[in-house]
């Protein structure tokens, strides 16, 4: 099977339309019941649409399937004249080809990285810039929206994330010696089983979120299923630092269990995202701060250091997003002011953190057991708590609250710190 071009076409031929050079495809012996109608497509898809390419072959049915494709391609055959002993049939491409003549549109933009406005359900699972064929079922993606999950930080966050990834097997020695008193890891204990719950929402919070955004925007499900596997190393590294010495786990609270409620029963995206990344993750980095710079062993130091890179990310995605939408929504801080207020409100008659938590953040921050070192403690993890409030009014600025809302809005955020 050889392409070449042919003669000129005749004076004949030109006042039909057909000037210049014929496209020639020979097919050989091959039949369309054998592929050959692979090589045609090829073959049209090198003239524009009026084009005509001329199809020589010896099949015998060549003719008659011939043209059975063209007409459900939306082509036309031509015989060839009988002065012509070599070519078969001449097939002129038709205006619009079979894809379009089944309904079928774009998914977005084809140019790489475009993202349209709004996903239809019927793309479905469909690629972001291939061609949808009309006739296929809706999937029912709760969010559709681009202003609603979108940041231009998205394909940025992703490359970072996927080579950020850390093993725990590797990246923590966990063979290190140390020794600690038993208050001294008991606290530690504590501390590590309050981040396993709480990380366990924050896992649970993303898998949900992801399930519910449009395919089409495929960088945030991408940020969000890394999210996710980061949460669930997080769960890993702080059960095996709990475990690690004493083998047993520390208290939960009812009151932290509470607030964590409150962000799995949230079913808007944007809430959602906006009270456990924003608020409550963007809290946490002042957590993990704080316990780098007090963890009385270098495992602990270590495992603080590696989530607290994580979390950053998280962080700067939620905010990347909502500072997104909240410019081409107005009404959206209105409806992120509301979930602060209704949250407190639901944790009103709760009792926040977890004092063993306190308490255990107060004796690693302190060091000893001297009234020197435990006021210095408590004044430690009184400065941390407000740190967690100026960061949480300076994001909360960055999506447009005037500064006095921001503070009201922060003093409102539960106790359990998430």
């Amino acid at each position: 099977m050889t392409y070449e071009f042919s003669r000129p076409a005749s004076p004949r031929e030109s006042t039909q339309g057909h000037v210049g050079r014929d496209f020639v495809l020979d097919l050989a012996a091959l039949g369309f019941d054998q592929g050959a109608h692979l090589l045609l497509r090829r073959a049209l898809h090198r003239v524009p649409p009026g084009g005509r390419v001329a199809v020589t072959g010896t099949d015998p049915a060549l003719l008659a399937h011939l043209t059975a494709w063209c007409r459900r391609e939306g082509h036309t055959v031509t015989p060839a004249a009988s002065g012509d002993a070599a070519v078969r049939a001449h097939v002129v491409r038709g205006a619009v080809d079979a894809a379009h003549r089944r309904g079928a549109e774009q998914a977005g933009d084809p140019r790489p990285g475009q993202v349209a406005d709004r996903a239809p359900l019927h793309w479905g699972l469909a690629a972001r810039g291939a061609l949808v064929e009309a006739g296929g079922p809706e999937v029912p993606f709760p969010v559709t929206v681009r202003d609603t999950v979108w940041t231009d930080l998205a394909p940025r966050l992703y490359r970072q994330a996927a080579a950020a990834q850390w093993d725990p097997a590797t990246a923590i020695d966990w063979d290190t010696p140390f020794t600690l008193p038993d208050e001294v890891e008991a606290a530690v204990v504590q501390v590590m089983t309050y981040l396993v719950e709480n990380e366990q929402a924050a896992l649970v919070v993303p898998s949900r979120l992801l399930v519910q955004v449009h395919p089409h925007f495929r960088e945030v499900l991408q940020l969000l299923a890394v999210q996710a596997a980061d949460e669930a190393r997080h769960v890993e590294v702080f059960t095996r630092r709990a475990l690690l010495t004493s083998g047993a786990m520390g208290t939960s609270s009812a009151g932290s269990r509470a607030s964590l409620v409150t962000l799995l029963t949230e079913p808007d995206f944007s809430i959602a995202s906006f009270l456990l990344s924003v608020l409550g993750e963007g809290s946490f980095l002042n957590l993990l701060g704080f316990l780098e710079r007090h963890a009385p062993d270098p495992v602990t130091r270590r495992i603080c250091r590696l989530v607290r890179q994580d979390e950053a990310r998280h962080v700067a995605f939620g905010l990347g997003h909502l500072e997104h939408q909240a410019g081409v929504d107005p009404r959206l801080r209105g409806r992120l002011r509301a979930a602060v207020e209704r949250r407190h409100d639901a944790l009103a008659d709760t009792a926040g953190l977890n004092r063993d938590v306190l308490d255990a953040l107060v004796v690693l921050a302190a060091g000893s057991w001297s009234t020197d070192a435990i006021g210095r403690g408590w004044r430690a993890v009184q400065q941390l708590q407000a740190d967690m409030d100026e960061g949480r009014r300076h994001r909360l600025a960055r999506l447009g609250f005037p500064d006095d809302e921001a503070t009201a809005l922060s003093a409102l955020h539960t106790r359990n710190f998430i």
